[in-house]
């Protein structure tokens, strides 16, 4: 098959796939509106749930109903899941959001977790387990599509709150420069990112890109939620 042809056809399958990421999107934007979970459904029945605690953190302008399908799978593998309702839909700075997460980490006296974040997520887990960790309450982070490296359509968006993804963000440049934390890290991306154009890999991370397409339905995905499973199992393991 000639090259342009392959371009094309490649094209389309990105365009199309942005068009289910914003149907994604729409549908749990409508469902939120609707229907009010209640998150502590996650936490029970508790005699069940014998697995490492999960901390659960969306993406900017994400409630925690955005991850339910990842959240789901966790709990019926026998994972508590935690949901930090302070962080609203994730606006605020990465330190401040940061902070949020280790005060509820410290009420609740939950130790020896895991992250599981998306996209904005994984920035404030990265921030959290370089700077907020003295104690060891977290042991690692399962990333899905977070831009490590910023993104570049950041530039096009003068909004304050997303200033942050900007590649030349000084937040970023904090982060990225703490590298040592990076082996506590799986990062989950796919084959195209609307959002995220030159992906989530991280350097000294475990780096896992699957054939996946999208920014926010890959939390609907099998081969996504088998990925964090056994990223999961993987972590827990080296630390026994």
């Amino acid at each position: 098959m000639p090259n342009i042809y392959r371009k094309i056809i490649n094209l389309s399958i990105n365009g199309w796939s942005w068009l289910l990421d914003y149907l994604y999107v729409a549908y749990w934007q409508i469902h939120d509106f609707f229907i009010h979970e209640n998150a502590a459904q996650y936490l029970t029945p508790a005699s069940k749930l014998t697995e490492t605690p999960i901390i659960l953190i969306p993406g900017i302008y994400e409630n925690w109903q955005f991850m339910k399908p990842v959240a789901e799978v966790l709990y019926k593998a026998g994972h508590p899941i935690y949901i930090i309702d302070d962080l609203n839909f994730n606006t605020g700075d990465i330190e401040k959001m940061s902070e949020l997460v280790d005060a509820f980490l410290n009420k609740s006296h939950i130790t020896d977790c895991i992250i599981v974040a998306h996209s904005k997520g994984g920035l404030i887990g990265k921030y959290i387990l370089a700077n907020l960790n003295t104690h060891r309450k977290v042991k690692g982070m399962v990333a899905l599509n977070t831009p490590f490296s910023g993104s570049l359509y950041a530039y096009l968006m003068p909004l304050k709150s997303t200033s942050i993804f900007k590649p030349n963000s000084p937040i970023l440049g904090q982060l990225a420069a703490n590298t040592e934390i990076n082996k506590t890290i799986v990062s989950i991306y796919g084959l195209f990112d609307p959002h995220i154009p030159k992906g989530s890999f991280l350097q000294g991370a475990q780096n896992l890109r699957l054939s996946t397409r999208g920014h926010f339905r890959i939390m609907n995905n099998s081969s996504v939620h088998n990925a964090v499973l056994t990223a999961i199992k993987n972590m827990k393991e080296r630390q026994l």
